[in-house]
C-alpha cells in the first residue's frame, strides 16, 4: 500500500469564502435568483449546494430550491465500480424551464458531470444547465468545464483531492494527498 501525505490547501474559512463567492457569481450572472434550482451531486455536492443557496438567500432575500442527485445508474464505469452506494435523487421542483446549477465538490475527469447531465435530461428539460464546483483539479477526459469554481487546484494524476464538509465530516477543508516517495 502506498503511503500518502495529506496537505491542507483550503481551511474552513477558505471554503466558506469560496461558497460565498460562487453564490455571488451565480446571482450576478442571472440578475438575481429567479427560476434558479441548485442540485447537489451526492455526496458532498449536496451540502455545498445548500451553502450556496443559504448565501444567495441572505443577499437576494429569496428561497433557492436545492435538490439532490445520485448519478450511480448513469455512470459509464459501473463495471469498474461494483460497490458504488446509491443515494437518493430528490428534486424539490420540476426542473423544466428552470436554470439548473449542478454542484459538486471536485471536478476531475468530467465523467460524473456527464452522468449528471444524463440524469437531469431524464428528469426534465431545463432552460439551462450550469456547473459549480468547489475544486477544479484538471485532467479532464471529456469536454466539460465549470461555470463557477471555488479554487483551481493543479494536481498530478497520482494525487488525490479530498473535500470535507462540516455537515458530514465534522470539519471543513480541502486536502491533497500526495504519494510519499
Amino acid at each position: 500500500m502506498i503511503q500518502t501525505t495529506p496537505v491542507q490547501v483550503m481551511d474552513g474559512a477558505d471554503v466558506r469564502r469560496a461558497i460565498s463567492r460562487i453564490a455571488h457569481e451565480i446571482s450576478e450572472r442571472h440578475h438575481g435568483a429567479e427560476n434558479l434550482v441548485l442540485i447537489g451531486i451526492h455526496t458532498r455536492g449536496v451540502p455545498i449546494a445548500e451553502g450556496i443557496a443559504r448565501a444567495i438567500s441572505e443577499f437576494e432575500d429569496v428561497h433557492v430550491p436545492v435538490g439532490e442527485l445520485d448519478v450511480g445508474f448513469y455512470r459509464d464505469d459501473l463495471d469498474q465500480r461494483p460497490t458504488t452506494r446509491l443515494g437518493r435523487t430528490l428534486l424539490p421542483v420540476d426542473v423544466t424551464n428552470e436554470i439548473v446549477v449542478l454542484v459538486d465538490d471536485v471536478l476531475y475527469t468530467g465523467r460524473t458531470i456527464r452522468a449528471a447531465l444524463d440524469a437531469i435530461s431524464d428528469l426534465g428539460r431545463p432552460a439551462a444547465v450550469e456547473l459549480a464546483v468547489l475544486v477544479d483539479r484538471g485532467h479532464r477526459q471529456l469536454p466539460i468545464r465549470a461555470d463557477y469554481v471555488g479554487k483551481n487546484l493543479p494536481t498530478s494524476l497520482q494525487e488525490r483531492v479530498t473535500v470535507r464538509v462540516e455537515a458530514m465530516d465534522q470539519e471543513q477543508g480541502v486536502w491533497i494527498e500526495r504519494p510519499q516517495p
